[in-house]
């Protein structure tokens, strides 16, 4: 600890010395400020390195009102310290990365704030593909997370552009999260988990006995009801799934809670079973009674077991379903909120919320969030162990 104190100070001096030089000069400075940083990261390599680190950014805009700068200017002196930090982060051997760079929240902010904010992205989004870029230096794949649709067309399609030339990247991932909340995530991932579940149930809808003849039930073949009940169960509808329903059963299945729906008396389990029956709907077609009738017992179990929904389905469908969970997520200025980022990704892991505003973010505040990790470590490997 105490030599890491004494190389983050010495790189302190040199970055403080280095802006008051010549060129030649500050040359020489960075050089050894570059010598004393990987130091540091080899000590700090002899414990835990985190594999995510997840950013989010805040603070750009009292930055700017602190120091008296024009509307937009501390947007651009936040990236300039994302690079940094990038660096650092690769350099450490951090895997992924993850930043927080638009909330859909944001679109509700003054629309010509908004339109600085898409012209400043477009710009740094563009620079990314220039050959002397973070992105080719260090071999980064590059994706964006979030509800790309709700962005414009130039952004949108230079996003595009990005992430087709980065594909054969491998070293290292950032991702950026754009148009994202994690509530959107959510809801998206159930969405299409549900819209996927119903079209694995339908080839059951046209199940039929030897005799050609399905039980009725009520008035009501089985098939029919096998139907309506999955879409009464997950409440899919043709066209778009109610997003209120839908996060709701998210949260019943994150917990593991038994659904019933109340119109069929369907009981849906949250985590447990397996959804691969269809050896059992065969099995059940093969073993039809003599007039060629499934037994109504028979038809109530499969429905049930073809009606369960699991964790690992929804997160297969999430926007951040490339990357692994984050190990460590940092706040700036001081904030303890997440504010609607990854909020299923960050159960077992650390947040780390220095008083700085995102400007002002430095390489000792990277430095004191892997050393909080490392002390912290055994603790959260406990805690992921349980689930």
């Amino acid at each position: 600890m105490f030599i890491i104190c004494q190389l983050t100070l010495a790189i302190l001096v040199l970055d403080s010395m280095d802006k008051h030089r010549g060129s030649r000069l500050s040359e020489l400075f960075g050089s050894l400020g570059s010598f004393f940083r990987k130091c540091m990261f080899c000590i700090l390599s002899m414990g835990p390195i985190p594999k995510h680190f997840a950013f989010i950014m805040d603070g750009n805009r009292r930055y700017a009102k602190k120091e008296k700068l024009e509307e937009g200017a501390g947007h651009r002196a936040g990236f300039s310290v994302l690079m940094s930090m990038l660096k650092y982060c690769y350099e450490l051997g951090v895997t992924y990365v993850t930043i927080y760079a638009f909330s859909i929240e944001n679109f509700k902010r003054k629309p010509d704030e908004v339109q600085n904010l898409m012209d400043l992205i477009l710009e740094k989004i563009e620079g990314l593909l220039k050959e002397e870029s973070l992105v080719n230096k260090y071999g980064i794949r590059v994706y964006f997370i979030g509800n790309l649709k709700l962005l414009s067309k130039p952004v949108r399609v230079a996003a595009e552009k990005v992430m087709k030339a980065t594909t054969n990247n491998t070293k290292c991932v950032l991702l950026i999260c754009i148009a994202y909340t994690s509530c959107d995530e959510i809801v998206q991932a159930v969405h299409e988990s549900c819209k996927n579940k119903l079209e694995e149930i339908q080839p059951c809808n046209s199940h039929r006995s030897f005799s050609g003849r399905v039980e009725e039930v009520d008035g009501k073949s089985i098939d029919d009801d096998i139907g309506h009940s999955v879409q009464e169960l997950f409440g899919v509808q043709t066209n778009e799934l109610r997003a209120t329903r839908a996060s709701t059963f998210c949260n019943d299945v994150a917990e593991g809670v038994e659904r019933t729906d109340k119109k069929s008396g369907v009981v849906g389990h949250g985590v447990h079973g397996s959804c691969d029956k269809w050896g059992e709907v065969q099995s059940l077609e093969a073993s039809g009674t003599r007039d060629g009738v499934i037994p109504n017992v028979k038809s109530e179990k499969l429905l049930v077991d073809l009606s369960i929904l699991k964790v690992v389905d929804i997160e297969s469908h999430m926007y951040m379903s490339v990357a692994p969970n984050p190990d460590i997520v940092i706040r700036s200025s001081g904030e303890t909120r997440l504010s609607n980022f990854l909020l299923w990704q960050t159960s077992n892991c650390l947040l780390y919320s220095p008083n700085a505003l995102w400007p002002d973010m430095r390489l000792w505040h990277l430095v004191w969030a892997v050393l909080d990790f490392q002390r912290n470590y055994s603790y959260f490997e406990k805690k992921k162990k349980q689930f």
